[in-house]
C-alpha cells in the first residue's frame, strides 16, 4: 500500500492554477453548454468550428482535457415551502427521490514544459513509489500559455453557445467543508456530497471505496468511425420528414445512463515534427508495400493524411477519448460494457475495454495531470476531426426566475422550474407575455393549461378564464374561485351594479354599465341617438347618488329599475330631461324581462360572487350561452369590464385572461374588437392574454387569430401534432416556426418513458428559445385537472363524502396508490 500523498501528481494550487510535480501548469474552467435539442444543424457546426478555432490558437506542448461528469443523483423535495398547497405538496412527494444524471462540464488547459519527458503506459508516475517536484516553468512560456488560455476562453464565449467560468483555488483544491475538483475526482464524489476519503485500489482493476471503475477507450484510429461530424440523427425523435439532431458525441453524454466521466484529450505538438515523422513513415510503408497489402493501404492512408494537412492547412494533433464508468451495484456493473458499447456503436465506433493500462489512464485523467498522459494511447488526427468527439450538449436547466411553473426534463423526468412569462422578456426573447396554445383532443392540452393556471394562482396572479367544456371546474372548486355557468336549475347570475370594497364608480365602470343597458335596449342593427345615451348616463348617475342617500338599498338591476319607475319618472315630469329625447316607457318595457318576475330576472341581480375585482380566479363557462342572443352579449360585456378593471386598478399584480375554445364567440363583433385591443395593450399593465384552441383549422379560418392574436403572442405552445405531420408546413409558415422548431414539434411523445404517465409539450419563446418538456403531474394534480367525465364524477363523489374537494382528492389519491380503488 502506498500513501497517495507520495504519488499525488498535483504539487500545489495557487492563483487559480494547478501545478504538477513535473512542472505542468493547468488552468480549469467550468463550462455551461447548450441544452440538448436547442441546436439546429447550423448551430452544431458553429459550436464545432468554435472549438476548432480555439484549439488552433494554442501553442506547442499544450493539452486540452475536456471532462464531462455524469453522476446519478436524486431529486430532493422541498416539503416546507410546498406545505401550504395540497397540490404542490403532492407534486413534491411525487418527484421526491426521482433519479437523474447530474452533469458538470470542465475544460482543463495544461502547458507542459518544453523539456518534459513524455509518459507512456510503461513509464507513468502512478507506477513510481514517490514523486519529487520538478523545477519551475520558463516565465516566457508561462506568459504565452496564459495568453493562449485567454484567447481560447474568448473564442468559445464569443460563439454565444458556451459560457466559461474559471475555477478558483477553493474550487480546485477544496476547503474544510467543500471538496474541490481534485478531491471529487479521486474519491468519485457527487456534486452535493460532503468531503469523504475513500481507499483507491489499482491492482486487478480500479476500485474507489465500494465503487468498481471500468475504462472504455477510443485510442486507436482503426476503432474510430469512418465518418465524423458535428451532429448525428437521433432516430427515436426523428420522423420521415424531420431529423432530430444531437451532438456527434452525445451518445457518450447524457444519453449514457450510468455514472461516468467522458474524457476528451487533444494534445498540441510541433506540427512540423509530426508531418516530418509521417513522411518518414510513409516512405517506410512504401518500401514494404510490395510485401503486404496492409502496408500499401497504410501508405495510402498516411499519404492522404499528409495531403490533407498541407493542402487544406489542417492542424495535426494527437487525441484520445475514454469513458470512465463506475457502479457499486454488481447487477448494474455487469451491464456497463453493453451500455457503453452500444453508445459507441451509435457513433459507428468500436469500444475497447481497457484493463492493463486502466490505472495509468485513470491517473492521467485527474484534473491537472494531463501532462502525464501515456502517449502510446493516442492517435494522430486533425483538430477538425478531434473536435467532433467533444460533447457539446447538456440537460435542461431550471430557470432562476422566481416566477414560473413546474415541468419535466424530457429525457430524465427531472422536475424543472420554467418561466415562460417574465424571464423571456428580460432576456429579449419576447416582447410580450401573451400565449397561443394548440392541442388536439387527448394531447394533454387541458392538463397543461390547468397546471399553468394553478401555478399562476399559487403565485398571486389574477386570472379570468372563458371556457367551454368545464375544464377548470375541479381546480376552481379546489381554490375557491368564482365559477359562472348556465343551467336550467342554476342559471348564470351577475351584478354589474355592485361596487365592491376598495372599488369605486369610475368612468370605465359607468361606461360598461351604460353599454350593457343600451345593448339590452337596442337591437344589433338599431342605432341609438346621442340624446338617448346622455339620458341613460344621467339616469345612472342619479341612481348612484340615490344609493348614497339610501344605503339600505342593495345595488342591483331590480333597485335600478325601481329607481327609474319611481324617482327618475319624477325627474322627467319636472322637465329636467326632455321626454321627446328619451322614450322612458319604451326603455322600461324592453328592460322589464330583467326585472323581478321577468324571464331573465336572475341575470343581473346576483347576491353572491360579487367581488370580481379582488377574486383571483374567475371562470366563465359559456358553452350553453355562447349562441344565446340575450345572455352572450351580457357575458361579453361583464368579462370586458371586469378584466379591464383588473388591468387598470390592480397595480403590480399579474393579470391573465385565458380564452379556451371560444372561437365562435370571439368571431363576433362584440368580442373580436376587444380581443384585438387586449392582445396589443395588456403587456403595459403587467398582464398576459392566452388563447387555447383544439384544431389547427381554427387558426386558418379565423382572421382575428391570424392578424391580432398570433402576431401579438410571442409564446407559442403546441401539444401533440402527429396527426398533422403531413400538412404542418402551412401551420409552420403561419406561426413563423423555424425548421428546428418543426422538428421539435414532430418529435413529441415519440419516445416517452413507458413507466411514467405524461404528455410532452413544445414551448417556443419568440423563436429564439424552443424546448420540449414533460407535463408530468402527481396523482392528486391529475384528479384536480381531469376532464374525463367518469373520473370527475368519482372526484365529486369523494368531495361530497369527505366534506370538500381537497380532502376528497387526497383520500381518492391515497386509495388509488394503494390499489384499494381503480378507475
Amino acid at each position: 500500500m502506498i500513501d497517495i500523498e507520495k504519488i499525488l501528481p498535483i504539487w500545489k494550487v495557487e492563483n487559480g492554477t494547478m501545478i504538477s510535480m513535473q512542472g505542468d501548469v493547468t488552468i480549469a474552467y467550468k463550462v455551461e453548454l447548450p441544452e440538448t435539442g436547442t441546436l439546429s444543424a447550423d448551430a452544431f457546426e458553429v459550436a464545432h468550428q468554435a472549438f476548432v478555432k480555439a484549439i488552433r490558437v494554442l501553442q506547442e506542448g499544450m493539452i486540452v482535457h475536456k471532462a464531462d461528469w455524469y453522476q446519478k443523483a436524486k431529486v430532493k423535495a422541498d416539503f416546507i415551502s410546498a406545505s401550504e398547497s395540497p397540490l404542490s405538496f403532492a407534486s413534491e412527494k411525487h418527484f421526491n427521490e426521482r433519479p437523474y444524471l447530474d452533469h458538470s462540464c470542465y475544460i482543463f488547459l495544461t502547458q507542459r514544459p518544453l523539456n518534459r519527458k513524455l509518459s507512456s503506459s510503461a513509464y507513468c508516475n502512478i507506477l513510481r513509489k514517490s514523486i519529487a517536484p520538478a523545477g519551475e516553468m520558463d516565465e516566457r512560456l508561462l506568459r504565452n500559455f496564459q495568453s493562449c488560455a485567454g484567447q481560447f476562453e474568448t473564442i468559445l464565449t464569443d460563439s454565444g453557445l458556451f459560457n466559461l467560468q474559471r475555477l478558483d483555488d477553493d474550487e480546485l483544491a477544496g476547503s474544510a467543508n467543500s471538496p474541490g475538483i481534485i478531491e471529487k475526482y479521486c474519491f468519485l464524489l457527487g456534486g452535493n456530497e460532503a468531503p469523504l476519503i475513500r481507499d483507491v485500489h489499482i491492482r486487478d482493476g480500479i476500485r474507489v471505496g465500494d465503487k468498481q471503475v471500468e475504462l472504455y477507450c477510443l485510442s486507436d484510429a482503426t476503432d474510430l468511425p469512418s465518418f465524423c461530424g458535428s451532429r448525428i440523427n437521433y432516430d427515436k425523435y426523428s420522423t420521415d420528414k424531420t431529423k432530430y439532431s444531437i451532438g456527434f458525441a452525445s451518445p457518450l453524454g447524457q444519453f449514457l445512463d450510468c455514472n461516468h466521466i467522458f474524457n476528451q484529450f487533444v494534445f498540441i505538438s510541433d506540427s512540423r515534427k509530426t508531418l516530418k515523422a509521417l513522411e518518414a513513415k510513409k516512405l517506410r510503408l512504401h518500401s514494404l508495400s510490395a510485401y503486404s497489402r496492409e502496408n500499401a493501404i497504410s501508405r495510402d492512408a498516411c499519404n492522404d493524411f499528409l495531403n490533407e494537412a498541407i493542402g487544406q492547412q489542417r492542424l495535426p494533433v494527437k487525441a484520445h477519448f475514454n469513458v470512465m464508468a463506475w457502479s457499486d451495484d454488481l447487477m448494474e456493473l455487469a451491464g456497463l460494457k453493453n451500455k457503453v458499447g452500444s453508445a459507441m456503436a451509435a457513433m459507428d465506433a468500436v469500444c475497447k475495454q481497457e484493463t492493463d493500462g486502466a490505472a495509468q489512464l485513470w491517473f492521467s485523467a485527474m484534473p491537472g495531470n494531463a501532462g502525464d498522459f501515456p502517449m502510446n494511447e493516442t492517435f494522430d488526427t486533425f483538430a477538425e476531426q478531434a473536435s467532433c468527439f467533444f460533447n457539446i450538449e447538456t440537460s435542461y436547466r431550471s430557470s432562476i426566475s422566481p416566477f414560473g411553473l413546474r415541468l419535466g426534463d424530457r429525457i430524465s423526468g427531472k422536475p424543472l422550474h420554467v418561466d415562460v412569462s417574465d424571464e423571456p422578456m428580460k432576456r429579449g426573447f419576447t416582447t410580450n407575455r401573451n400565449k397561443f396554445v394548440i392541442g388536439p383532443s387527448g394531447s394533454g392540452k387541458s392538463f397543461f393549461t390547468n397546471h399553468m393556471v394553478r401555478s399562476y394562482y399559487e403565485q398571486g396572479a389574477h386570472q379570468v378564464i372563458v371556457d367551454v367544456g368545464h375544464s377548470y371546474k375541479g381546480l376552481c372548486d379546489l381554490v375557491g374561485g368564482y365559477y359562472f355557468t348556465y343551467s336550467e336549475n342554476n342559471p348564470i347570475r351577475f351584478n354589474p351594479f355592485y361596487i365592491g370594497e376598495g372599488d369605486e364608480l369610475d368612468t370605465e365602470k359607468k361606461e360598461s354599465i351604460k353599454t350593457l343597458l343600451i345593448t339590452l335596449w337596442k337591437k344589433d342593427d338599431e342605432r341609438y341617438t346621442r340624446a338617448e345615451y346622455v339620458a341613460v348616463s344621467n339616469a345612472l348617475s342619479l341612481y348612484y347618488d340615490y344609493l348614497n342617500l339610501h344605503q339600505e338599498i342593495f345595488p342591483c338591476f331590480n333597485s335600478f329599475y325601481e329607481f327609474l319607475m319611481e324617482e327618475y319618472l319624477q325627474v322627467l315630469e319636472d322637465g329636467k330631461v326632455q321626454q321627446r329625447n328619451f322614450d322612458i316607457d319604451n326603455f322600461l318595457y324592453v328592460l322589464n324581462p330583467y326585472y323581478k318576475g321577468g324571464e331573465f330576472d336572475y341575470l343581473l341581480n346576483a347576491t353572491e360572487n360579487l367581488d370580481l375585482l379582488h377574486q383571483r380566479l374567475v371562470i366563465f363557462e359559456i358553452d350553453k350561452c355562447k349562441d344565446h342572443p340575450i345572455l352572450f352579449p351580457v357575458v361579453t360585456i361583464i368579462i370586458m369590464e371586469m378584466f379591464i378593471s383588473k388591468m387598470r386598478k390592480l397595480k403590480g399584480i399579474r393579470k391573465v385572461l385565458l380564452l379556451e375554445e371560444v372561437w365562435k364567440s370571439i368571431a363576433k363583433d362584440s368580442m373580436a374588437t376587444y380581443i384585438q385591443y387586449l392582445f396589443k395593450t395588456v403587456r403595459k399593465f403587467f398582464g398576459e392574454a392566452i388563447v387555447v384552441t383544439q384544431e389547427i383549422e381554427d387558426i386558418l379560418s379565423s382572421v382575428i387569430v391570424k392578424k391580432a392574436i398570433i402576431g401579438n403572442a410571442d409564446c407559442k405552445i403546441l401539444l401533440d401534432q402527429s396527426k398533422y405531420q403531413n400538412k404542418f408546413d402551412e401551420v409552420q409558415a403561419l406561426l413563423g416556426l423555424s425548421d428546428l422548431e418543426k422538428t421539435l414539434v414532430m418529435s413529441m411523445n415519440k419516445a416517452n418513458d413507458p413507466t411514467k404517465k405524461y404528455k410532452e409539450v413544445f414551448i417556443s419563446l419568440g423563436t429564439q428559445c424552443s424546448k420540449v418538456y414533460r407535463t408530468e403531474v402527481s396523482l392528486s394534480e391529475y384528479l384536480a385537472y381531469t376532464t374525463e367525465e367518469s373520473e370527475k364524477i368519482m372526484v365529486q363523489a369523494y368531495a361530497d363524502k369527505y366534506g370538500d374537494i381537497a380532502r376528497g382528492i387526497a383520500v381518492l389519491a391515497a386509495e388509488l396508490l394503494s390499489g384499494k380503488k381503480i378507475f
